[in-house]
């Protein structure tokens, strides 16, 4: 009987990324917290406004800010049900975008 979706594992709340990091490098729940918060600061300056856009932790990944052009409104068909429909225009916007490098890939 094949195993149902229940028995995958969970990821690891913050909490427990916070323990297992302090027990595998002998600090304390409140450094390693500090160091955590220190990480998210460092992310947020990086790819805010004043910022060069790119975030990487070397050899894991790289975090970039693209920009997506706007988009036309346009005509197009409803596969199911054939009637023409009209898609809404889309604003420019800014995305994130996280890339898998070399270290990480050879972790799967």
């Amino acid at each position: 009987m094949a195993k149902a979706a229940s028995d995958k594992p969970k990821p690891l709340s913050k909490s427990e990324i916070v323990t297992s990091l302090a027990e595998s490098t002998s600090l304390v729940k409140k450094d390693v917290v500090a160091v955590l918060d220190g990480i998210e600061a460092l992310i947020a300056s990086s790819l805010g406004k004043k910022g060069p856009g790119v975030f990487a932790l070397p050899g894991l990944l790289k975090i970039q800010v693209q920009v997506k052009k706007a988009t036309p409104a346009k005509e197009g068909i409803n596969p199911r049900t054939g009637e023409k429909i009209t898609i809404k225009a889309k604003p420019a916007r800014k995305v994130v975008k996280v890339r898998a490098l070399k270290k990480l890939k050879e972790f799967i």
